[in-house]
Order: C-alpha cells, then sequence, then structure tokens
C-alpha cells in the first residue's frame, strides 16, 4: 500500500528541491519510495512519528547516526532551550567554543588544538586544507567516506569507480574541476598492498594519508604498519576521520583502541546528539595552518551546537554510554549469527559492536535485505541491515526487533526469495501466516 500523504510531499518536492531533499541517505528511493515513511512529524527516544502520526521504533539509521543518547534528548535539549532564550548568535564571540575545545583536548591528550565547524563534509575538508597548507603538498591517499567536497570526488576524476566501495557508488564528478584529476587518491581498506605501491609511487608528494579508523571490518597491522612506513619515511600526515565511529566504543576515537597516532582527528555525528557540531582536533605545529589559510564562516560561531556537545558528551561520561550501547551490540550480532546458521543463510556480520551491520553472502543481497525492510514496516519498525545503536534502546525493544526478524528469515527460507520471484515482494501475493518462534528472555 501507498503512503499516500508522504508520496504526495514528496512528488512536490522533487519539482522544487534537486534531487527531491537534502540528504542523500534520506532520499526515498534508497529504501522503498512510495511505501517509506519519507517525512516525520516528531521523535523521541527511538520513536519516530511520521506526518500520518504513525509510531516507528527505530532500529535503522537513528537520524543517520547522530542521537546516539536517543531522539529529542532532554538533557541536551534543555541546555540548547536556554541558549536559544539568551541569544545564539551575537556580534562576539562564544565561550563555548573555548569549553568544548578544553573537553575535546582532555579526552584526546595527544591534541593540542581545535577547530570547530558544524557539519563533517566541512570538517574533513578543513582537515585536508590544514595539511595541504602544513606540508605544502597537495597529494591525499584515502580510504573510506570522507563527505562530499570536492578534494573527495576527485578520485573519481581517475576512475568512475574508484569511490564505489567507500560507501556510496556511482557518484558523479560533475561540477568537480578537471585539474583536481590526481589529488586525491583511494584506497581500499586494509589493501596494504595499493597503499605501499602509492606511498613508493608518489614519496614526499603525499600530503596526507586519510581514514576511518573503523567502519566496517578493523584495520589490519599490516595496513596500519604500512601508513606508518609512509608517514616515517615521506614525512606525510595521518587524519583519522571519527565522524561516524567517535564515541561509540569508547569516550573519544576508535583510534585508540588500535593504537593509531593522528596528528589530525576528527569528530562529529553523535557529538551533539542530532545538532550541528564537528571537531577537527590536531598537534599545534599543524593546526597552526589553519591560521595561516582562509578558515572560516559565519554560524562556526554559534552557541548551539557547541552547547549540544557540553551537554551531550557530560551525559554520555556519565552514563558510559559506549560501554551500555556495545553490549546492545554484541547481543544483536550473536543473534544474526544464531538467525544464519538456523536457516541457511550465510551472513557477513561486520561494524563497530556499537554500529553493527550484516550483508547476505547471496547475489540477491539488496533484494533480501529491502525485504527485512518492507516486512518490518507492517509491525512499525524502521530495520534494515545496519543499526546505529542509541542509550535509549531498550532490551525489550531490541528483543522486539530480533523477534521479527526472525520470522523474516524464516520467511525469506521458506520462500526461497530471488529475482524469479521478486514481482511477489510488493505484493499481497507473499502471504504466511505467522508461525510461533521461540522468543528471546
Amino acid at each position: 500500500m501507498v503512503n499516500q500523504k508522504n508520496y504526495k510531499i514528496w512528488k512536490k518536492a522533487k519539482k522544487i528541491i534537486p534531487g527531491g531533499n537534502m540528504l542523500i541517505s534520506k532520499r526515498p528511493p534508497r529504501f522503498l519510495e512510495k511505501k517509506y515513511p519519507i517525512y516525520f512529524k516528531k521523535c523521541k527516544d527511538s520513536f519516530v512519528w511520521d506526518i500520518n502520526n504513525k509510531k516507528y521504533l527505530d532500529m535503522y539509521l537513528m537520524g543517520v547516526g547522530t542521537n546516539i543518547l536517543g531522539y529529542n534528548n532532554t538533557y541536551v535539549n534543555n541546555a540548547v532551550k536556554r541558549v536559544i532564550d539568551n541569544g545564539n548568535t551575537s556580534s562576539l564571540n562564544s565561550v563555548e567554543d573555548l569549553k568544548l575545545s578544553n573537553e575535546l583536548l582532555k579526552i584526546n591528550k595527544w591534541a593540542d588544538m581545535v577547530k570547530l565547524a558544524r557539519t563533517g563534509g566541512e570538517a574533513n575538508a578543513i582537515a585536508v586544507r590544514i595539511v595541504r597548507a602544513s606540508t605544502n603538498r597537495d597529494l591525499i591517499l584515502f580510504c573510506g567516506y570522507h563527505g562530499w567536497h570536492d578534494w573527495y570526488l576527485a578520485a573519481n576524476l581517475i576512475h568512475k569507480d574508484n569511490l564505489d566501495s567507500h560507501l556510496f557508488p556511482n557518484l558523479s564528478v560533475s561540477g568537480i574541476p578537471k585539474k583536481l584529476k590526481g589529488s586525491s587518491i583511494s584506497v581500499n581498506f586494509n589493501d596494504v598492498q595499493k597503499i605501499k605501491l602509492l606511498g613508493s609511487k608518489y614519496k614526499k608528494r603525499i600530503a596526507a594519508i586519510k581514514l576511518e579508523a573503523q567502519r566496517n571490518d578493523p584495520p589490519t597491522k599490516e595496513f596500519l604498519k604500512e601508513i606508518e612506513n609512509i608517514r616515517n619515511k615521506y614525512g606525510a600526515k595521518l587524519i583519522v576521520d571519527e565522524c561516524t565511529s567517535g564515541f561509540r566504543e569508547n569516550f573519544g576515537g576508535i583510534y585508540k583502541k588500535f593504537d593509531i597516532k593522528p596528528d589530525i582527528a576528527i569528530f562529529g555525528k553523535s557529538l551533539g546528539n542530532g545538532f550541528p557540531i564537528t571537531a577537527i582536533l590536531g598537534k599545534k605545529k599543524i593546526m597552526l595552518n589553519a591560521d595561516k589559510t582562509f578558515i572560516s564562516s559565519t554560524f562556526w560561531s554559534e552557541r548551539i551546537g557547541t552547547t549540544a556537545a557540553l551537554a551531550t558528551l557530560k551525559k554520555m561520561k556519565t552514563l558510559k554510554t559506549w560501554s551500555k550501547i556495545s553490549k546492545k551490540g554484541k547481543f544483536i550480532k550473536k543473534r544474526w549469527m544464531e538467525f544464519s546458521k538456523i536457516y541457511d543463510l550465510p551472513l557477513i556480520i561486520t561494524g563497530l559492536d556499537a554500529l553493527p551491520k550484516f550483508e547476505f553472502k547471496n547475489k540477491n543481497n539488496e533484494i533480501l535485505k529491502n525485504f527485512i525492510l518492507y516486512e518490518m514496516l507492517k509491525k512499525n519498525i524502521l530495520a534494515k541491515n545496519v543499526i546505529y545503536l542509541s542509550i535509549s534502546h531498550s532490551d525489550e525493544q531490541i528483543k522486539k526487533y530480533l523477534n521479527n526478524l526472525k520470522k523474516i528469515f524464516y520467511k525469506i527460507k521458506k520462500n526461497q526469495l530471488d529475482h524469479h520471484n521478486i514481482n511477489n515482494f510488493y505484493s499481497k501475493k507473499l502471504q504466511i501466516t505467522d508461525i510461533k518462534l521461540k522468543r528471546f528472555n
């Protein structure tokens, strides 16, 4: 059944907004365009209400990974409301900038200085600008997803699919200056031979190596060793992007887990629990170059983002959120593996414990993941193959999600869903009487 009200708005939006909305990650064609609840009315804890007032348990994106304390957290909101009442942006500087910078340096003691921004893409662009100014070099070697700016998309000027394995496939280079070709080169995570080859080829032309410390699989010792060799031998800097991983499995960056020693680290997403704030931390000698080039923005001096971050950090530290969320994620991964074995549906289970993810070892991987999405919607649950866990996800909610997922795995196995019967995917033809399965206690 088509979600009529949501879909009507979406059709109108496509006429006046390029692409229909502001964020690719929330674009309806990535889900189930006519069925997925596109627009929300309110959200609280782990729940979202769409514009039809239908309530969903969010076991999926949680604001694309931003709401680690849960949606609409009262403690953070109250701090932000006080700022709004007293005025957010003025002609003078905000002392919250200094307070947040101090807190972040306490957590990341290797760093000396901080530059604040509001989005992950611009934070990554700032970090690249700083290391290029610091080294007087242009070339960036990177793996992982790091935003939408020209420096990143330039990798696809070399070959159109260079970024395909870095989260978003088929990214166009339309609008990217062709002269940027060769200024950034992508490396698949843990590809030791590729990073070694590029190091030997470009040597002192390399300004920085940039990576997510972990998104799916952890880094291998061999991969990190080769990166360190390039740093030591050719003077390249190391930038660690913690926008997604930061504060999920520890209080700070996942780089600590692997004893990575960055020159610059970037934090975002969960840092403000849904409010826009990012931070670029680094060593003094490198960070001082931020003042030698042009890096500035009007709204980097507003107080809502910094205030939200200060409140979020305090709450995370008090609750030890990273430990509790990781425990929940380990439980979920274990159950996924059990389902995989019970129904002979092999899975590839990856991701941080606090950000678990799976893929089907099957040519119909995408079909099966969308089937999960479709079936979960019937139960008023937003769920697919990845979960941005929050402290607001209760054990009972997780059990509810898992019990429904187990039934869906059963349906997949019983019906042998593949491209041959995909026509039944969105129809009422696929009707299976709910079966009684052992629930998790």
